[in-house]
């Protein structure tokens, strides 16, 4: 039996920094892929273009569709850096800066000779700022690489740090699970998508020490009604990435609350709205059968998620497996099939 601890500390392990992925292998589906049986406790070193034979007739891939923003800008000075989250209106903008000391309410700069001035700070530290023009300020923009990136974006990560089947445009991090993906690869297995915009929370740290204590920030997903279709009538749910798995139980639970599902048949409704669900252990998952994801950061809320789907103490251990045999790790890293 697994134990389930909501203890922060229980969730952490030491990386050697130079596991840490800088930059994309050459060709997306040259990445290692580690399989993990979740029955047979079982670990095996793969690569990630041998995924196919690992699925069944009737599986269905689920994959998040959501385009990366080209959201970071800075100000002419070079002394604020900008992230763009929301276009609010004409005129209206929601951003993350930093340093926040010197941006507070009444402060202004300017990008591209544009001032912009900030009007309210959120409960969540995100600054609310107005323009002088009604201006597109995601053009000339550069990709929001993650922090633990130490470079800045350049022209490749314009093409690699956004998957081949991006689509709809309001993410500020990719949903890096499916960066692995090739066309041809993506031609050869049933799919569906759905719409998660992955949000800034997804770098924030958990800072409880009962991890039942963290609060997620909302993000905007959509499940189309032929996606709905497709996901119901399937045998086994591939979920590609933490994202999707969120997208998936959040319409599971919510369909369950509109409308009582009597049988074990899946059933989810077409949607649209935001979820701020925190999947952590123990939580009891409707919907998904498997998982394709990448390695995540110690004490985040994506380790918590996989946690709660592998078992704590079996991810855990294959992240020891990992660091020994040196896998990339993170966004641009190799990736791990759970099943």
């Amino acid at each position: 039996m697994q134990q389930m601890s909501a203890l922060l500390s229980d969730y952490d392990y030491i990386l050697p920094r130079q596991l840490i992925a800088q930059r994309p292998l050459e060709h997306r589906e040259d990445s290692r892929m580690m399989v993990l049986d979740r029955a047979a406790q079982t670990i095996e070193h793969r690569q990630f273009r041998e995924l196919k034979t690992f699925l069944r007739p009737g599986d269905l891939l689920v994959l998040n569709d959501t385009r990366v923003l080209p959201a970071r800008r800075f100000s002419d000075d070079g002394v604020i850096e900008f992230l763009f989250l929301e276009r609010l209106g004409p005129k209206r903008w929601k951003c993350l800066v930093k340093p926040g000391r010197k941006m507070r309410v009444g402060a202004t700069t300017k990008i591209d000779k544009l001032s912009l001035r900030v009007e309210e700070i959120t409960h969540d530290g995100e600054r609310i700022v107005a323009s002088d023009e009604d201006v597109n300020l995601y053009a000339g923009g550069s990709m929001p690489l993650p922090p633990y990136i130490s470079r800045p974006s350049d022209d490749n990560d314009a093409v690699r740090y956004q998957t081949v089947f991006a689509h709809a445009a309001g993410a500020v991090a990719a949903p890096t699970a499916g960066l692995h993906f090739t066309p041809e690869i993506l031609s050869e297995i049933p799919h569906t998508f759905v719409t998660l915009h992955v949000g800034p929370g997804t770098f924030l740290p958990v800072r409880s020490d009962n991890i039942a204590g963290h609060r997620m920030h909302a993000e905007r997903f959509a499940i189309s009604p032929e996606a709905a279709t497709r996901i119901n009538s399937a045998h086994r749910l591939v979920a590609v990435g933490t994202t999707v798995v969120r997208v998936l139980e959040a319409a599971a639970l919510e369909t369950r609350l509109l409308k009582p599902v009597k049988s074990n048949k899946r059933k989810i409704e077409p949607q649209s709205g935001e979820t701020d669900m925190f999947i952590h252990p123990p939580f009891a998952f409707r919907i998904i059968d498997a998982l394709l994801t990448n390695f995540h950061l110690p004490r985040s809320t994506l380790l918590m998620l996989v946690s709660a789907f592998a078992g704590r103490e079996f991810l855990l251990r294959a992240y020891e497996e990992a660091i020994r045999e040196r896998y990339r790790f993170y966004s641009y890293g190799d990736c791990m099939l759970i099943l």
